[in-house]
């Protein structure tokens, strides 16, 4: 088992006696009173010291200024070898460096952008590729300088599956929640071919907000081709009651219009 060892360096005297002419270098890059206080210094080798000092500059806070200096061997001068702005332990860094190709996002591709394909991305497959897939995406006749030169790959297909299935023409999202039912049953829906035919879908329905998109087979929304408005109700009228007004009639006596009445009335001679 190797193991490595950090070699550590004697300090040599000369070297880090030369703090005077440190700070003259640093001072010579600095601007005026930026220079601060001696921090200390750091062995960087055989007759090589590194001495620190403050940095005053108020938009550099907790950096330091680094000079490095050295001596020849049997030499008695020391020389400065590099002066340099190092920040400390404290200081405001900026956010590493991420490439451009991890900070891209959907819809940054504009008008004349391009986006280069790796080599080696495994969403992508050799077009030529026999896979014994029948699913696959493959030519059915390739020729070397005819056709796709790459294909989609599994990976790519399930990656595209996911994304697809989890954004805005899934299946969960309040517009296919309140759908009346799946595009899988909806007479604009028109199937993927391929391994993605039994799960997606073009929508065709100008009217639908996924048209022209691609979408789930358990997505939805209120432009399915057989959603039927229900006829609203009539409610039947409520009678009215006269509970407030009142008929005077005498006890014993017939009602106006009774049979009584009428058999009271004499009959006329024909």
């Amino acid at each position: 088992m190797n193991r490595t060892r950090s070699r550590t360096f004697a300090v040599d005297q000369a070297c880090a006696a030369a703090v005077e002419p440190a700070r003259a270098a640093a001072e010579d890059i600095a601007r005026p009173g930026e220079v601060g206080e001696h921090l200390g210094f750091e062995a960087e080798g055989e007759r090589v010291v590194t001495h620190y000092f403050a940095c005053l500059d108020r938009a550099y806070r907790g950096w330091r200024w680094a000079v490095t200096v050295a001596r020849a061997s049997r030499a008695r001068n020391v020389t400065v070898s590099e002066t340099v702005l190092l920040p400390g332990g404290e200081a405001l860094l900026p956010p590493a460096w991420v490439p451009w190709s991890e900070r891209l996002l959907p819809g940054d591709l504009g008008v004349g952008d391009l986006l280069p394909t790796s080599d080696d991305d495994d969403r992508l497959a050799p077009g030529y590729t026999a896979t014994g897939d029948e699913d696959s995406d493959q030519q059915m006749i390739f020729e070397y300088g005819l056709g796709r030169a790459r294909v989609l790959s599994p990976i790519g297909r399930d990656r595209a599956v996911h994304r697809w299935h989890a954004g805005d023409s899934g299946p969960h999202t309040p517009l296919a929640h309140a759908a009346p039912a799946q595009c899988s049953t909806c007479g604009f829906y028109w199937p993927l071919a391929g391994a993605l035919r039994l799960g997606f879908g073009v929508c065709a329905n100008e009217y639908a907000p996924d048209d022209g998109k691609v979408v789930a087979a358990d997505h939805g929304c209120g432009a399915h081709s057989e959603a039927a408005v229900v006829a609203p109700g009539v409610e039947q009228a409520v009678p009215i009651l006269d509970d407030l007004g009142y008929d005077l009639m005498e006890e014993g006596a017939p009602a106006a219009g009774s049979v009584e009445e009428e058999r009271a009335e004499p009959l006329g001679h024909s």
